[in-house]
C-alpha cells in the first residue's frame, strides 16, 4: 500500500504546471512533489496518477514512489503568493506526493537528439499511455525524466506525471474501452517503439486481481463519481480489464519518422510565425532556438 507520511517543510512551490504542485520535507526524512487536492485539476488528476504510476511500477516501468502526503497549510505559511496559499488552504489533508528525481532533467527534443532509447522500451512506454489514454506525453511536453544525468550509475528515463491520462472517467456514461487515440506524436514515436512486443509481454500482466490491487490504493475521499467509493474501484477495473482484452482496437503502430516530425514542426511554426502582426514578427522567437545548446552526449554517452 502506499506509504503515509506527514510535511515538514516546505521548500518550494513549482510553477511549471497549471497544478502548482510543491517540493515538499517529510517526517520519513524523504523529499516529494506533493500534488494538491485543491488545484484546478480536481481529485480526478490525483487519481489517474495512481492508477497509471502503480500500473507502470508493476509492469517494471521506471516511475517514483509515490506516497499520501498529510500536509497541513500552516507549514506552508511563509509562501508569498495569495493564490498558492490558497491552494494549500483548499488542501488541507491527504494529498499525493512523488518521491523527488534530484537532479533528473526533462526530456526534451535537445535531450532526445543524443538520449537512445531502446525501441522495446520505447514500446512498453507508449503501449502503457495507449492503455491508460494518456494524451500528454507529446514531443511537445514529454512528461519524462532523464536520472541521473551525472554519477556512476547510466542515465535512464523515468515516467512522471499521469493527470491527464485516464480521460474516460470525466465522462463515465460514453466511455468506450475499444476507443483509440492519435499517439503519432508521442514523445519517443521516433524510436520505432515495438508495441506489439509490448502487447504480447505485458498485456497478459494486467489482469482483474492486479487492477482491484491497485485502484484499492486510490483513498475513499476522492472516489466520488458513484454511489459508493467500491462501485467506482469495480468501473476503473472493468473498462481497464475491458480494454487491454481488445487491445487490436487501439494498439498504435503508426508513427511518424524524425523527417516527417521535422517537417510537420516546420509547418506549425510557419503557420504561428503567419498569425503574428507584423510587429510581432520582429521580436526574435526566444523559446525556439537557445541562445547556449548544452551538448547533452557529453553526459547521456
Amino acid at each position: 500500500m502506499l506509504r503515509d507520511v506527514t510535511a515538514v517543510r516546505y521548500v518550494t512551490p513549482l510553477r511549471s504546471g497549471g497544478s502548482v504542485p510543491a517540493v515538499v520535507e517529510a517526517d520519513d526524512d524523504g523529499t516529494y512533489v506533493v500534488k494538491f487536492t485543491g488545484s484546478a485539476q480536481g481529485r480526478k488528476a490525483l487519481v489517474a496518477e495512481v492508477i497509471v504510476g502503480e500500473l507502470a511500477r508493476a509492469l517494471g516501468l521506471r516511475f517514483p514512489e509515490l506516497v499520501l502526503v498529510h500536509f497541513d497549510p500552516a507549514v506552508a505559511a511563509d509562501e508569498p503568493h495569495q493564490e498558492v496559499r490558497e491552494l494549500h488552504a483548499a488542501s488541507a489533508g491527504v494529498n499525493l506526493g512523488m518521491d523527488h528525481l534530484s537532479g533528473a532533467v526533462d526530456f526534451t527534443p535537445e535531450i532526445a537528439e543524443a538520449f537512445p532509447v531502446d525501441p522495446v522500451e520505447a514500446g512498453r512506454i507508449v503501449w502503457l499511455d495507449a492503455l491508460t489514454a494518456n494524451v500528454d506525453r507529446t514531443v511537445h511536453s514529454s512528461n519524462l525524466m532523464v536520472w541521473p544525468t551525472l554519477g556512476v550509475a547510466p542515465p535512464r528515463l523515468w515516467l512522471i506525471d499521469h493527470g491527464a491520462a485516464l480521460v474516460f472517467h470525466h465522462r463515465w456514461d460514453g466511455a468506450d474501452p475499444a476507443k483509440a487515440y492519435d499517439f503519432r506524436h508521442h514523445a519517443l514515436g521516433r524510436y520505432g517503439p515495438d508495441v506489439r512486443a509490448a502487447d504480447a509481454e505485458l498485456a497478459p500482466k494486467v489482469t482483474e486481481e492486479l487492477l482491484r490491487a491497485i485502484v484499492a490504493e486510490v483513498p475513499d475521499a476522492w472516489l466520488t463519481d458513484f454511489a459508493n467509493p467500491g462501485e467506482m474501484r469495480e468501473a476503473y477495473v472493468t473498462y481497464l480489464h475491458a480494454r487491454v482484452r481488445d487491445s487490436r482496437t487501439w494498439l498504435p503502430t503508426d508513427f511518424p519518422s524524425r523527417e516527417e516530425l521535422a517537417a510537420d514542426e516546420a509547418r506549425r511554426a510557419a503557420r504561428t510565425q503567419a498569425g503574428r502582426p507584423d510587429w510581432l514578427k520582429r521580436v526574435p522567437d526566444l523559446h525556439g532556438k537557445p541562445a547556449a545548446r548544452q551538448d547533452w552526449s557529453v553526459h547521456l554517452g
